[in-house]
């Protein structure tokens, strides 16, 4: 094979067409899953998105407690999370709780299940 030349017989045109059609009306779903991957990819983001899940909401010290992390470094990943729009806020007094937006828990419960399910011994 030369360079980028393809070794099919034949292309079916509508077959590429109609691929092409399904990525584009999809695009705004591809965006948001790929921002929300993107986030998660990390092993403490993850690890906080996790604990999310788990306890409903979390305020930075908690989670620095759990994670043996500081808590500037713990509102750095914090602060990511929120900026990418997954995670909300509530305030309490001086405290900040934050948890989980339920629109990308649906994308992430595949994930947190595989953790909970990677634990379990088979015989």
């Amino acid at each position: 094979m030369e360079g980028n030349s393809c070794i099919r017989v034949y292309a079916d045109p509508t077959q590429i067409k109609n691929c092409k059609e399904l990525l584009r009306t999809n695009s705004e779903a591809f965006e948001n899953l790929a921002k929300v991957l993107e986030l998660a990819g990390n092993e403490v983001r993850l690890k906080i998105l996790f604990l999310l899940e788990e306890e409903n909401e979390l305020c930075p010290c908690d989670l620095s407690d759990i994670l043996g992390m500081s808590i500037p470094a713990v509102s750095q990943h914090l602060r990511k999370l929120k900026d990418g729009n997954i995670l909300i806020t509530r305030r309490e007094a001086q405290t900040i709780y934050y948890s989980l937006k339920k629109e990308h828990l649906k994308i992430l419960k595949p994930f947190f299940k595989f953790i909970r399910q990677s634990n379990v011994i088979t015989e």
